[in-house]
């Protein structure tokens, strides 16, 4: 890397953040993180009776917390490729291109490093929550993001998200892409916010009330729509009254959603939403009390996501084994494990996931015919 793309990456940490964004983004981190030692076990087995009714809503509500993710995509998903909400899309093949390059190579490292851990966990633990013995086909399907559609079983708790957030965002360039061919010359500017309304009313009535969509965009396309709307509505540039009938398009289906079958991961996204709208596009100091930990946990929250699993369940064999089991001791595995999480998740952001990015982004740049630009 160049000395001035050195000094770009470092002045890119001292920027101003998007700090609720990021203070979303760790706490749902942290959540998903203990739901998955509350619900896997074996140590969460023993705990029960400590904390039986905060173990209970780890291993159950608290997984509605991936809500915050999908919302926050919608949202900068629209930042990035409609700012303003117009349709259309210049390069449509290179922006996929460029999504997957970002999210999958960390993702299969990580998927490795399940690989490699599950097997060694299995010399001192015998569960459930352990996978089978990795094939080469499983491997494959994960490495293209299709293990789910495809009936693999997931080597790591948090596999399905990674590939669902890439469908996601293949379906938002095909709608980009699609409303700027019919759109033509003409601005049409409330093309593409009906086209994501219809979609979220679609995807809230029909898609998510069935359970056997849950491998594809559709079941999920309400949350995200939802934060792509918030982008979209929350822009100082709009008129109060576009504003207004922009969350309006958001409010609208999910409360009708709502009233046909409540959903609480429904309620809590657009909630999200609405934190997005008010508080998504505030900058916010980089360092400096707790702002510099809120967003080192938000920079860390999807390196965290992709390794926690396997590093918790390398601690639940070792607690299991060579600790007494008893509810405290094995609380303090708990706390251990998620302790890990978080430091194998900020060297896995710093030694694999950063320098992955770079690699990738060289190789994207090298293929569009552009110098390479680090960025974050």
């Amino acid at each position: 890397m160049t000395a001035v793309a050195s000094v770009s990456q470092a002045d890119l940490a001292n920027r101003p953040q998007f700090g609720w964004i990021n203070g979303l983004k760790a706490g749902a981190a942290q959540l998903i993180v203990l739901h998955h030692l509350a619900f896997y076990g074996p140590m969460s087995d023993y705990v029960q009776p400590l904390w039986p009714a905060l173990l209970d809503w780890l291993g159950g509500s608290a997984r509605i917390a991936v809500q915050v993710f999908l919302v926050i995509g919608g949202f900068l998903v629209a930042k990035s490729l409609s700012p303003a909400g117009r349709p259309g899309i210049a390069s449509p093949l290179q922006a996929i291109w460029r999504r997957y390059a970002k999210l999958a190579p960390p993702f299969l490292a990580a998927t490795l490093l399940a690989a490699v851990i599950t097997p060694v966990a299995g010399i001192w633990m015998l569960h459930d929550s352990m996978s089978a013995a990795v094939t080469m086909g499983q491997l494959s399907a994960h490495a293209l993001l299709l293990h789910g559609v495809l009936g693999y079983e997931s080597l790591s708790a948090g596999a399905w998200y990674v590939a669902i957030d890439f469908q996601l965002y293949l379906l938002t360039v095909s709608l980009l892409w699609l409303g700027g061919r019919l759109a033509g010359q003409r601005r049409m500017g409330w093309l593409m916010p009906l086209a994501v309304t219809l979609g979220i009313t679609f995807s809230l009535l029909y898609f998510n009330l069935d359970a056997g969509w849950d491998n594809w965009a559709p079941y999920f396309f309400g949350s995200y729509g939802l934060g792509m709307l918030a982008w979209w509505a929350s822009d100082p540039a709009r008129k109060p009254g576009s504003m207004t009938a922009l969350m309006a398009m958001a409010a609208v289906p999910v409360l009708l959603a709502l009233a046909v079958d409540y959903r609480s991961r429904i309620a809590l996204a657009l909630i999200v939403a609405c934190v997005l709208f008010l508080f998504g596009r505030a900058r916010t100091p980089a360092q400096g009390g707790a702002w510099h930990i809120i967003n080192t946990l938000g920079r860390i929250s999807y390196a965290v996501f992709l390794v926690h699993f396997p590093v918790s369940l390398l601690v639940n064999a070792l607690f299991t084994a060579y600790v007494p089991l008893e509810p405290a001791w094995q609380a303090l595995g708990m706390l251990t494990a998620w302790g890990a999480s978080l430091v194998a998740g900020a060297a896995f952001y710093r030694w694999v996931e950063v320098p992955l990015g770079r690699v990738m982004g060289s190789v994207v740049a090298h293929l569009a015919g552009r110098p390479a630009w680090v960025s974050r």
